[in-house]
Formats: structure tokens, C-alpha cells, sequence
């Protein structure tokens, strides 16, 4: 590293604040400053301005239905199509031959859809699932990896009226079938396969398995080619449907968009719950698509001449919201990727940037991580100044990796948003707006104009800033879940019970708990500081896991840690602490006795970690989330449970050895 560099990142790693240059400002789609003042004074009717961005075949009689908390109605009584809007009327506004998708297949092989291919081909797959016996609210599964097929399904099923429900492809079997179970759905669009990091990975072999374990009967499945000559030479069954050749016997069809009801549910998606079966999420047509277009243009500041890419699966909430949904209700082009950031190179995600000349750029703070480990060369290989805006989804980033993205991918002018949301919220919920707000590392941001989020204690009441609380959100907002499928009563108990008045009929007696611990700065930014899962009950002491962390995260040189409570033949349950440093910064002795006396000055002695594990990684489910249950089957020496649907299954086994070492 040159002296200048070192200049340079030492001048970066002691800013806390930076501001969006003058050029970005200018040009944002939100960049007046009132816009939080002006929303809070014209509540709920400034979700006007996210309505505004659909075409509606009826207009609304209201914005907000609020006389039956917490299930909320927006934009009540409203009629609309959620595939029109993302497709139909660009072409009828003159854009056909803008580009809708830019697809890249991890062997390098290209598809280019325009705004007219696809609308083509979403009228034939929607003639297709007619003709298969699909109608209005039947609930279609898309077990599907990340090809452009994907999203036509999901488009065709919305021209029709019927809700999907995507499951991850990386998911299991098992996975598949109790998805299709809850979700009674009886219609599949599945592949034959697809490839990961060079290799065919056949997966119609574990649709079947899953297709075996669905308890009610399975009308038709629909298997798209993926792999053509790379195919592992499964039959179709009777009921099983070959993608392209039910294309080519609807060739040309056209089908009228269903008209839906504002509160039609436009898809399911089902996400891990306390209990162990996962929550069918009910999202709905007008509420979500005006949130994730109106999300997309102020926060991601997309506009329709913008190439942007979101690095996520759509087999997860962000790639619905942030590749699907909102680039396309606002006429983006929108990039998909189908393989791994590390193949063929640890450079191919440059190489894409740099390919399709990319505007607006969203990944997770675990790729940055991976990229900061590789070493800036790989991005120095590539022009990447196209680049005018940089997000980050999934976890929070800690602040060296925020400055290495801003620096080394965005050059030190291109202003990052740091997204708070989750799969129930729609879309993001703090974050800075990029034209109006600095930039604080490590903080996500204020919360979004017209919401209204507090940090508070176990009473809710609120806290100090610079305190750990429990983060929650006091008034609704039109890209919020509506409830659980079929299960109103978990839904409650899930979401709402925690801080909520359950007995009464006033709003503002209802308040939503995403479940998430986080502290608010002295200017209203808010640090998530993750998942609040669980209690540890020292010598009768109650001590919140979140709390701890945030002490072990407030000591120089630690990036992420995680804390589980494991069995002590004393204390009934110990505190371990799950720890990755910042890079520069070893696990050794004397870090480990600087997290326990960061933890006694914050809490006190009875929170002392009983031990400190230094790892690499934390295992992880695909969307962020840190997997304590393993954690704590490790500091208990218990037998661990299926580790499949982790990102980086082999990091249990590692940090296993560590700990019985």
C-alpha cells in the first residue's frame, strides 16, 4: 500500500459522518429536506405519493383503514393489476424496447428482455396455468433457481389473480413440501437444475422428493430446462409439464390482467419462525407494490434510463421486492445473476458491473466482508464508475466495512444506504434517504419519512440514546404484512402482542415488535443490532442475549458477535460469546479479556462470558439471520440439528472443534 493509501484510510477510519456529494443531491429523486416534516404533518394521506406511482383501474376510497388494528387495510376498496403496472403500461407508454431484464448465467451465457419480450412471454406462461386449471387466489409454488423464468411466473401468476409463494432453491425437500402443505397449494413451476460455482446441481430429483411428501394431491408441475445437455435424464412424470413446450402451445396468447382488490394477496412468503414451522407471510397487491416502488425510487433512487443490480436470490423478500417487483413497477432495467461472486474469479461481480455499465448497485454486508478479505485488486481491475449509488441489505454492516465499500467500490462519491427491513415489513424502514441525509457507518439511519419508530426498554418506554432497547414501530405502513396465512391468532402473538394494548380497538394501542434490539444516537440515526431471540437466565439473572452482544460489539476491534446461553452444573446457564474481529485485530488473549471486561463495565460481573470463540463466520441462514439455535447446541456439546439451508454449513463444524477442544 502506497503512503498516499495510508493517508487515505487513515483519514477515512477516523470520519464518523459523511455527506452525499453536491452532484448526487441535485439529481435525487427525494431531496428536500421537509419531505420528513411534511409527511409526519400529513399522515396517513402522504402515502398518496407511493400510490401515485401505480395506475389503478379503480381509485381508492381511503388511504388507511384503521378501525380493526393491527389488520390494517390500505388504499381500501382500490382496484389494480400488480403485472400491469410492471409491465403493460410501459409498453403502452412508448417503452417496449427498453430493457426490463439483463440475465447472466454463472457459465457467462446472456438474456436480454425487453419490456415487450416480457410481456409476451408473462401472457403466454399466464395462458399456460389456465390452461393447467389455475384460478383466481389458487396459490402457485415457484421452486425455481435464479433464472428470468422465475419472474415471468411470478408475473403470470399475478396477471391471473393467483399468488405465488417462492421457495428458495437452496432449499430441502422437506422445505418444499411443508411450503406446498401450508400453503394448500396444489400448481409447482420448478427446474430440471442449475449451476453452482461450475458444477450442474440436479434439481428436479429434489423436487420430486419434496413432491412426495405434499399431503393433498398435486394438480400439474411445470419444469423449466435449465440444464439442457447437463441434464441429469429424469423423466417426466404424467403431471409434470415441460416449460417450453407449453410456451410453444400458447404462443402469442394474450391474456387480460385481473383486476385485484387493493387487500388481494399477491404472494405468500414463508420465513423461519420461534417455533419451528415457518410463517406464510401475506403480502398484498396495492399496499406492497406502492411500497417497494416507492421505496426503490427515494431510497435506491431508481429511475427508468438506470441499469441497477440487486446481488440478492428472489427466492428471498429482497429479490421480490428489490429485482422484481419495484424496478420493474418504475421501468428499470434490472440485472440477474445466477451464480456465486467467486466464480469463475473473485472478480465477476466487477466484471458484471463494468459489463452492463451498472447505475445502482445492492448487496450484503457479507459479500463486502468476503470482497475486503480478497483484497481491493479485483474491483481495481474494473471500471466501475457507472456506479452512482451503493446499498447494503440483509444485517448491519460494521463501520470498516462500510469505508472499504466506499472507498474501493464507490471511489469516495457514491453516497450507501444501509437498509433496515425485513420479510414482514415489505420493504426497507431505516435508512437514510440518500439525497437529504448523511451517512453515519454502522448506522442504519433515521427511520423512513411517515413512519414512526422508538427504541424501548422492557416497559416500553423509551431509551436514552447510546442505550440498547427493543426496536418498534408505533403507526402502520402500506408495505406491511397483513397477517399470517391462515393463522390471525400468531400473527398477533408473533408481531404485536409484545408492546400492544391486545384489548383495544384505538391504533395507537397497537405496536409492532420485529423483534430486533437496537440504540438511537443523539440525531435520530438508529444501530440494529440484530435478532433479540432469547433470554440467558444466570443465577436467576435474566439477561437479554442482545444486550450482551451490544457491549461485546462496543469493544475496538470486534465486527459481529453472537451470544447463546449453554448448561452450568452452578449457574444453570453461562454466557458464550461467538466472536469475529475486525480485520487488523487477532483473537488472542488479550482481545478475549477485553470483550469480558467490555461486558462487566457494561452490565456487570454477572454477565462475564463463561467462554469466548473467536471464529472466521457465524453460521448464518441464506437471508443474514445468525442461527443461535446451533450456537447453543454447540455450548451444550448437544447433537446439531440439519444445517442445510445455512449459507456456510462447514463453519458449524469448525467452530464445533474449537469449542471441544
Amino acid at each position: 500500500m502506497s503512503g498516499d493509501d495510508v493517508e487515505l484510510e487513515a483519514r477515512l477510519e477516523d470520519r464518523d459522518v459523511f455527506e452525499p456529494p453536491a452532484e448526487f443531491v441535485e439529481q435525487a429523486n427525494a431531496g428536500d429536506p421537509e419531505i420528513y416534516e411534511e409527511f409526519e404533518e400529513n399522515w396517513p394521506e402522504c402515502w398518496e405519493n407511493a400510490a401515485d406511482l401505480l395506475d389503478w383501474d379503480s381509485g381508492y376510497d381511503e388511504v388507511l383503514d384503521d378501525s380493526n388494528p393491527p389488520f390494517y387495510e390500505w388504499f381500501t376498496d382500490g382496484k389494480l393489476n400488480a403485472a400491469y403496472n410492471c409491465i403493460d403500461r410501459h409498453v403502452e407508454a412508448g417503452e417496449k424496447n427498453r430493457v426490463a431484464i439483463k440475465w447472466e448465467g454463472e457459465h457467462g451465457d446472456t438474456r436480454t428482455y425487453t419490456y415487450q419480450d416480457l410481456y409476451r412471454e408473462v401472457n403466454e406462461f399466464a395462458a399456460t396455468l389456465r390452461d393447467l386449471g389455475v384460478e383466481e387466489d389458487d396459490v402457485v409454488t415457484l421452486y425455481m433457481p435464479m433464472v428470468p423464468e422465475l419472474p415471468i411466473a411470478m408475473l403470470a401468476c399475478a396477471r391471473i389473480g393467483a399468488p405465488h409463494s417462492v421457495v428458495f432453491a437452496g432449499f430441502s425437500a422437506d422445505a418444499l413440501a411443508t411450503r406446498m402443505n401450508a400453503a394448500d397449494s396444489e400448481f409447482l413451476v420448478t427446474a430440471n437444475g442449475y449451476y453452482r460455482r461450475g458444477d450442474a446441481l440436479d434439481h428436479l430429483e429434489k423436487t420430486n422428493e419434496g413432491l412426495d411428501g405434499v399431503d393433498h394431491g398435486v394438480e400439474a408441475t411445470v419444469v423449466v430446462d435449465r440444464l439442457g445437455d447437463d441434464d441429469f435424464g429424469h423423466d417426466l412424470t404424467a403431471s409434470q409439464h415441460d416449460w417450453d413446450e407449453l410456451m410453444a402451445e400458447h404462443r402469442g396468447e394474450r391474456v387480460d390482467p385481473v383486476s385485484r382488490d387493493a387487500e388481494d394477496m399477491l404472494f405468500l412468503m414463508y420465513t423461519s419462525g420461534t417455533t419451528g414451522q415457518p410463517k406464510g407471510v401475506k403480502h398484498t397487491t396495492a399496499g406492497y407494490l406502492s411500497w417497494s416502488a416507492w421505496t426503490s425510487q427515494n431510497v435506491l433512487d431508481l429511475k427508468r434510463e438506470d441499469t441497477y443490480w440487486c446481488s440478492a436470490d428472489i427466492g428471498w423478500i429482497t429479490g421480490h421486492s428489490y429485482i422484481v417487483y419495484g424496478p420493474l413497477a418504475l421501468g428499470t432495467t434490472t440485472v440477474m445473476y445466477e451464480g456465486t461472486p467467486d466464480f469463475p474469479d473473485r472478480d465477476r461481480l466487477w466484471e458484471i458491473v463494468e459489463k452492463y455499465s451498472v447505475d445502482v448497485f445492492y448487496t450484503a454486508p457479507t459479500a463486502i466482508r468476503s470482497f475486503m478479505k480478497w483484497g481491493e485488486r479485483f474491483p481495481n481491475e474494473h471500471d466501475l464508475s457507472s456506479l452512482r449509488l451503493l446499498g447494503t441489505v440483509g444485517e448491519p454492516i460494521n463501520p470498516r466495512a462500510w469505508k472499504w465499500y466506499y472507498k474501493h467500490i464507490g471511489n469516495e462519491s457514491t453516497p450507501i444506504v444501509d437498509t433496515w427491513w425485513q420479510t414482514e415489513t415489505g420493504g426497507h424502514m431505516i435508512t437514510t434517504l440518500p439525497g437529504v441525509k448523511d451517512m453515519k457507518p454502522g448506522s442504519a439511519g433515521p427511520p423512513l419519512p411517515g413512519l414512526d419508530v422508538r427504541i424501548v426498554d422492557t416497559n416500553g418506554d423509551e431509551v436514552e440514546p447510546g442505550r440498547a432497547g427493543y426496536l418498534t414501530v408505533n403507526k402502520p405502513w402500506p408495505g406491511m404484512l397483513r397477517t399470517l396465512y391462515q393463522n390471525d391468532e400468531r400473527f398477533i402473538d408473533e408481531y404485536w402482542a409484545e408492546y400492544s394494548d391486545t384489548d383495544s380497538d384505538d391504533p395507537d394501542d397497537w405496536v409492532y415488535f420485529p423483534e430486533d434490539g437496537a440504540k438511537i444516537d443523539e440525531d435520530g440515526y438508529i444501530t440494529v443490532l440484530g435478532r433479540v431471540d432469547d433470554v440467558i437466565n444466570v443465577s436467576g439473572h435474566r439477561l437479554g442475549t442482545m444486550e450482551i452482544e451490544s457491549a461485546i460489539v462496543g469493544v475496538e476491534g470486534v465486527a459481529e458477535a453472537a451470544v447463546v446461553g449453554g448448561d452450568h452444573d452452578i449457574k444453570g446457564e453461562a454466557v458464550y460469546a461467538y466472536v469475529i474481529t475486525e480485520d487488523g485485530y487477532e483473537g488472542d488473549e488479550e482481545m478475549r479479556q477485553r470483550i469480558v471486561d467490555g461486558v462487566e463495565d457494561a452490565i456487570g460481573p454477572i454477565a462475564r462470558p463463561e467462554d469466548v470463540i473467536f471464529t472466521p463466520e457465524l453460521p448464518k441462514t441464506r437471508s443474514g439471520k445468525i442461527m443461535r439455535r446451533l450456537l447453543e447446541d454447540i455450548a451444550n456439546e448437544a447433537e446439531l440439528g440439519d444445517t442445510s439451508t445455512l449459507r456456510n454449513p462447514e463453519i458449524v463444524e469448525e467452530i464445533r472443534q474449537k469449542v471441544q477442544r
